[in-house]
């Protein structure tokens, strides 16, 4: 690293300084939101930092000045939009206020169902009025235009968090806060607004009446969390994304068979160290203003079955679901109308869709059908058919919604149902081979291999709804992937011409894979190194995403949720 390397990253990272240059780093750019992982992010942190650091001992005043700066960073990522939120809040809040004040449940009731159905109504519209449209047209020939909607950074995050502060309202597990401010600095808290984690208010507000204590452990956990993040993000996660698995996902049959599995294999760690990435950001830049935010992913991949997967993956939003929805819906307790409503649609519109292509190929209406009695044998073959089948309809139905909130896609309800499924058969599994407490041998540790390896094709498998741009090209990825022919020569030829990609791959995954013994160690050895050495791996870290980056600073995945 010389001084002219890091002139030309401060050159890439803020332009050449002129007043136009100093004009856009204020101004919204939909082009240059402000991430993370950009140096002008960097730069206004520190001064903001600074100022922040002054203001430790104040109370409203470091409210206000942080609900400022949040602000400014919404604004910077979806423009205009960030008056939404403001919106969105004063309704919210006044709303939470009537529901902690009114006494009859009846009302009560009303109050909580008038919020939600606001909150879900302003998420509907910026995110599914086109696809409903989209589907009313096809369905039934009609010819509504479709609407010109930008959709707002992170609204989905925002949404939930705000429902969640109401219904913990109206649950009587938290008491309304005491003013606005304090509100919308729950709502807008920059580091985790855009993509999370979710944050629960009964988790959050607590903290921010508590005394502002920063100790030594948490700068040491929050900058290792940075580093860790960044690194995860912008040097594998945008590499890999930008030198091959987008090619080959934007144009499957140009590529070999070999090629489209690669890629299969390369978005799952992608995504994977994009989102954990942005997360552990997200959770160090917070825990240095003080804040404690939820852990959003334990090694998912690691995971025998998966029901554990969804333990350990976007933790904050599967506690989300399980806690607003699974649970309100009946749980494993009761069945509801809505419970029943989105399994019955799901498979009624499979089913049509199996006839519809019956002319051309039986294999659709065979998968469709096959689905159906799949699902129906994990509550039929169970000891107790009843309860089973509140739970895996409860839980079907949790997958479906839940994959409906990442995208207004059929290839994202089918994301939901796949997930919704797995989760079904693992637990009619596991009723008839029960784990015992016993000591474990080495039978137990062949098993678990065998189970993380088939839980995470799995995952990897239905990764490819998700991140495929229709439904049409998801099959052809698959259908090129069964093409595969044992060709080693071909298979190395293709390794050395994207060396560096596969070698990020590799190393994404060893990381993940890691013992927890050594990332302990590694994390023992960071603590001990003095402040300055943290404060030269830091800049190193920025310097090193300088150096790879292909094409800018690449936004956050869960950005478009």
């Amino acid at each position: 690293m010389t001084i002219n390397s890091i002139q030309n990253w401060f050159t890439q990272a803020f332009g050449t300084v002129t007043l136009e240059t100093v004009e856009n780093w204020f101004v919204y750019n939909p082009k240059e939101p402000l991430l993370f992982n950009t140096g002008l992010f960097l730069g206004m942190f520190l001064i903001f930092y600074f100022v922040y650091a002054f203001l430790r001992k104040t109370f409203y005043l470091r409210l206000v000045y942080v609900i400022m700066f949040s602000l400014f960073f919404y604004y910077k990522s979806s423009g205009i939009y960030f008056l939404l939120l403001i919106l969105s809040s004063v309704v919210d809040y006044n709303l939470s206020g009537v529901i902690y004040r009114e006494t009859r449940k009846s009302w009560r009731k009303f109050y909580i169902v008038i919020s939600v159905i606001l909150n879900l109504g302003l998420l509907g519209y910026f995110k599914y009025m086109n696809f409903m449209i989209g589907t009313y047209n096809d369905l039934f020939q009609g010819d509504f235009a479709l609407h010109k909607i930008l959709l707002p950074v992170g609204i989905s995050f925002y949404t939930f968090q705000s429902i969640s502060y109401i219904i913990e309202i109206y649950r009587k597990e938290i008491v309304p806060t005491n003013n606005y401010i304090e509100y919308l600095f729950f709502v807008s808290f920059f580091p985790q607004l855009v993509a999370g984690p979710i944050v629960r208010a009964k988790d959050f507000l607590p903290q921010i009446y508590q005394k502002l204590h920063l100790t030594k452990d948490d700068v040491n956990n929050a900058l290792f969390l940075i580093i860790g993040g960044l690194l995860k993000k912008t040097v594998i996660s945008d590499y890999i994304s930008i030198n091959f698995v987008d090619r080959v996902f934007d144009a499957p049959t140009s590529y070999t068979a070999f090629e489209n599995l690669m890629a299969s294999y390369g978005y799952a760690i992608q995504i994977y160290c994009d989102f954990s990435g942005y997360s552990d950001m997200a959770i160090g830049v917070a825990m240095l203003l003080g804040f404690k935010l939820p852990t959003n992913f334990r090694t998912p991949y690691q995971s025998a079955s998966i029901t554990e997967f969804w333990r350990r993956w976007h933790i904050s939003l599967s506690t989300w679901l399980k806690d607003f929805l699974y649970i309100s819906i009946g749980g494993n307790r009761k069945g509801s109308f809505a419970g029943f409503l989105f399994p019955a649609l799901f498979f009624f519109g499979l089913i049509i869709w199996g006839i519809s292509y019956s002319s051309v190929s039986h294999v659709p209406l065979i998968i469709a059908v096959s689905s159906l009695i799949v699902f129906g044998l994990t509550f039929i073959l169970s000891k107790d058919r009843e309860k089973t089948m509140f739970t895996n309809v409860n839980l079907l139905t949790t997958m479906l919604l839940g994959g409906l909130w990442h995208g207004a896609s059929l290839r994202f309800i089918i994301w939901g149902a796949l997930h919704g499924m797995g989760l079904a058969v693992h637990k009619i599994f596991v009723e008839f081979f029960p784990n015992k407490e016993r000591e474990k041998n080495a039978w137990d540790y062949i098993w678990r291999f065998f189970s993380v390896l088939l839980t995470f094709h799995f995952v990897a498998f239905c990764w490819l709804f998700f991140r495929a741009k229709d439904f049409d090209t998801a099959l052809q990825i698959m259908r090129n992937i069964g093409d595969l022919e044992f060709d080693p020569q071909q298979w190395l030829v293709i390794i050395q011409g994207y060396k560096n990609v596969f070698w990020l791959m590799l190393a994404g995954y060893v990381w993940h894979f890691l013992p927890t013994g050594i990332t302990r160690n590694m994390k023992l050895a960071f603590d001990r190194t003095p402040l300055v050495g943290k404060a030269i791996i830091l800049g190193f870290v920025y310097w090193i995403v300088y150096a790879t980056a292909t094409a800018g600073p690449q936004p956050f995945i869960y950005f478009q949720f």
